[in-house]
C-alpha cells in the first residue's frame, strides 16, 4: 500500500495476499464545480442523494445530507472516496461520488486534530478492510453489514480513536422530529419499526464537534444550476 507522508493524498493500492493492483475506476466527465480546497486523506465528504430512501433519512434527521464517504487517496489525478453503498462498500472517484448528489453539491469536513502519517496509514487500512461488505438497509449498528455513516465513523475511530457523531436509537431519532411521517419507515421495516435499534446518521457526523467544514458548495451548486437554465 502506498500512503502519503505529508498532506497531499497519493494513490492507494488494494490489499490482499498476492494482489497489488490499483483500484479500477472509470473516467467520468470531470465535475463542473472545482472544489475550493484540495481534499486530503481523512476528509469526510457529505452529499445529498435524491433517491427516496435517502431523502427520507434527510427528512427524518432534519438535515441536508443523507450520505457520506471518506477520502482515502488519489489515482490518476482524481481523488478517491471510500463509501458504504448498495450493494457493497467500495472505493470510487470523487467525480462519481459528487455526481450522485443533488446538483453536485457537497460539504467537506476535516478533523480539527490534524492526522499524522501513521494515522493516515491506519485510516486507509481501516477503509480497505471494509471494502466489499454488503450494505445494511436496516441501518443497524450491531449488524455484520455496513451503512455509510457507520462506515466512516468506524474508519475514523480505528485510525484516531475519535468517535464522530452520536449513537442513537430509532426512538430517540424519530421522536426528536415528531412531525415526521412514519408511513415510509413502517413500510421499510415491514410494519414494525425497531424503536430500540442503535444507529448513527450522516447528520450526526456532520454536526460533530470534532470536525470543521473546509468546503461547502451547496450555494455554488445552486448558482451553477440556475446559470444552465
Amino acid at each position: 500500500m502506498v500512503v502519503d507522508t505529508g498532506c497531499r493524498p497519493l494513490m492507494i493500492r488494494s490489499p490482499g495476499a498476492g494482489r497489488r493492483r490499483l483500484f479500477s475506476v472509470g473516467s467520468p466527465e470531470p465535475h463542473d464545480m472545482p472544489l475550493p480546497v484540495e481534499p486530503e486523506i481523512g476528509d469526510i465528504v457529505f452529499i445529498r442523494v435524491t433517491v427516496r430512501p435517502f431523502l427520507e433519512v434527510a427528512s427524518a434527521t432534519r438535515s441536508w445530507t443523507n450520505h457520506v464517504g471518506i477520502v482515502v487517496g488519489e489515482r490518476g489525478g482524481e481523488v478517491l472516496v471510500a463509501e458504504s453503498t448498495f450493494p457493497l462498500s467500495r472505493v470510487t472517484t470523487m467525480s462519481r461520488f459528487l455526481a450522485r448528489s443533488d446538483r453536485g453539491a457537497c460539504v467537506i469536513a476535516r478533523l480539527k486534530q490534524p492526522l499524522d502519517a501513521a494515522q493516515r496509514s491506519r485510516l486507509v487500512d481501516a477503509a480497505m478492510r471494509r471494502v466489499g461488505v454488503v450494505y445494511d438497509t436496516g441501518f443497524n449498528l450491531a449488524s455484520r453489514r455496513q451503512f455509510c455513516s457507520r462506515f466512516v465513523r468506524e474508519v475514523v475511530r480505528d485510525a484516531t480513536r475519535i468517535a464522530l457523531g452520536d449513537v442513537e436509537t430509532f426512538d430517540m431519532l424519530l421522536h426528536r422530529n415528531p412531525d415526521h411521517p412514519l408511513g415510509f419507515w413502517k413500510v421499510w421495516y415491514f410494519g414494525r419499526i425497531p424503536w430500540q435499534r442503535r444507529t448513527v446518521t450522516p447528520a450526526s457526523l456532520m454536526g460533530s464537534r470534532e470536525l470543521r467544514v473546509v468546503a461547502d458548495t451547496r450555494d455554488c451548486a445552486c448558482d451553477v444550476f440556475e446559470d444552465r437554465e
